[in-house]
């Protein structure tokens, strides 16, 4: 099967190397074709270039997008997707003025999530997680990370990585799993922590391996979760059944734990809301993808990522959107993308590199997703009728959009 795609107004986003991230100043570059077309073989993209390069020869389906964008679809690399329920009561909390981690002490939170998907089947619980997915594929994502921890039992957590499991066999997109155990620590365990993180260890990590439920490990290091200590031990325990690692870190307060990610040679810290000046001098020269959350931030009330100075210090940045039902209760990358230039001050540019590129780059999918190079999977975007891209952030409320193809094959709703 060989598609068309002619009369392309811009299209973004196009390398012709592989390549692994943008940092620093190469964030403010987005390479693009005015007046292109592109061809889809199968799956995957073999050729593009300007309109009067385009070859004559007869295609299986033609796709006219005159006065339209092509860019590849968005690299969403941290959701919480599958969870059971909703927290729109703490939402109405904090109105009041009760703060997240007052809600957290109170049993909410978290461990309210918990209680939920506990008592959720796996089928019910597969069932209300692909009503997301489908809803953020519409949205234009086409790559997404997943992450357990909110079962925070053997059996839940296992649950939550098999439904991920079902839904990256039945669904096009691109899904990574990530074992987040850590999470919180549940309440039969309150004063027995390392007793808890001793059962994910000998309990759930072999399972995980024997049924290769995950890709990546997580921790939430934090004060009043996890310390830095027990983030090197669940990293090093990762690690050692093949799974690479990952932090919420500097969400609320910058404690060490960049720099026990640093040790561990960690994919990417994701948060870094509060950053010290130590933090970013311990991400030079790793191969480290910071990640930022703006729709958390803008959410909760608590600071942005200060992705001006991390740019600025020569890093890269991820976008991604924290999909979860208490901090961010939306998977929309659209609205992460104009937060990021509206409220941190990145580039359209910037804001672009890092929810594609850089976003394939955290989930360790660089080589398939991220840009439109040859030989990467067909996962596109086509706008509607837009003046130039700069209207993808500009246009916060509304999206884009006009299709989605995910392995080349357009996904209707």
């Amino acid at each position: 099967m060989r598609t068309l795609f002619k009369n392309i107004k811009e299209l973004i986003q196009v390398r012709e190397e592989k390549i692994t991230f943008l940092s620093g100043a190469a964030m403010s570059i987005l390479p693009t074709i005015k007046n292109a077309f592109l061809i889809v073989e199968n799956e995957t993209i073999s050729d593009f270039g300007k309109m009067e390069n385009c070859p004559k020869e007869n295609f299986d389906k033609t796709i006219d997008v005159t006065g339209k964008m092509v860019l590849p679809s968005w690299c969403d690399s941290h959701t919480h997707l599958v969870f059971a329920g909703n927290r729109e009561s703490e939402f109405v909390d904090r109105i009041k003025g009760i703060s997240y981690q007052e809600i957290a002490n109170n049993g909410g939170g978290i461990l309210n999530s918990a209680k939920k998907l506990q008592a959720t089947s796996e089928d019910e619980l597969y069932n209300q997680s692909k009503v997301r997915l489908e809803e953020i594929i519409h949205l234009g994502t086409g790559a997404v990370e997943i992450k357990s921890g909110y079962g925070l039992t053997k059996d839940a957590e296992l649950k939550m990585l098999r439904v991920i499991k079902k839904l990256k066999e039945n669904y096009p997109i691109e899904i990574k799993a990530t074992f987040l155990g850590a999470h919180a620590v549940p309440s039969e365990f309150k004063y027995n922590k390392s007793g808890y993180l001793q059962m994910l260890i000998d309990d759930i990590l072999p399972t995980i391996k024997k049924e290769n439920l995950a890709d990546f490990i997580d921790i939430f290091c934090e004060t009043g979760y996890f310390s830095v200590d027990d983030t090197n031990k669940i990293l090093k325990a990762g690690k050692e059944v093949g799974l690479v690692g990952k932090i919420h870190v500097n969400q609320f307060n910058s404690i060490g734990g960049i720099q026990v990610g640093v040790e561990n040679k960690v994919l990417s810290v994701d948060h870094l809301e509060e950053m010290r000046e130590e933090d970013f001098e311990a991400l030079k020269n790793t191969k480290i993808m910071p990640v930022a959350l703006p729709s958390c931030s803008y959410f909760l009330g608590i600071p942005y990522t200060p992705a001006r100075k991390i740019i600025d210090e020569g890093l890269p940045l991820a976008l991604a959107t924290d999909y979860n039902p208490g901090s961010t209760p939306s998977g929309n990358m659209n609205f992460v993308v104009s937060s990021a230039c509206i409220k941190m001050k990145m580039t359209p540019e910037e804001a672009i590199n890092a929810a594609t590129i850089n976003g394939a780059y955290a989930m360790n999918l660089q080589d398939k997703v991220g840009s439109i190079t040859k030989g990467k999977l067909a996962n596109l975007i086509v706008t509607k009728e837009i003046n130039s891209y700069h209207f993808i952030p500009y246009s916060f409320g509304n999206h884009c959009i006009e299709k989605v193809f995910l392995k080349g094959k357009e996904i209707k709703k």
